[in-house]
């Protein structure tokens, strides 16, 4: 049962990551917007990094 559970956190961190990325693609239009962009990213993996440690 841990094993399922384990795998399922690590693919749902993966899902998480892959739409910040393809989301901070899409927005860059400037420099500025870039940042805000790797910035939203960041706090996603952040936040998928703290639901898969729960």
């Amino acid at each position: 049962m841990e094993m399922l559970n384990s795998t399922t956190r690590k693919h749902t961190f993966l899902a998480m990551i892959l739409a910040a990325s393809i989301g901070s693609l899409g927005g860059c239009a400037t420099i500025e917007g870039a940042g805000e962009d790797i910035q939203s990213a960041g706090e996603a993996v952040e936040e998928g990094a703290e639901e898969a440690s729960n």
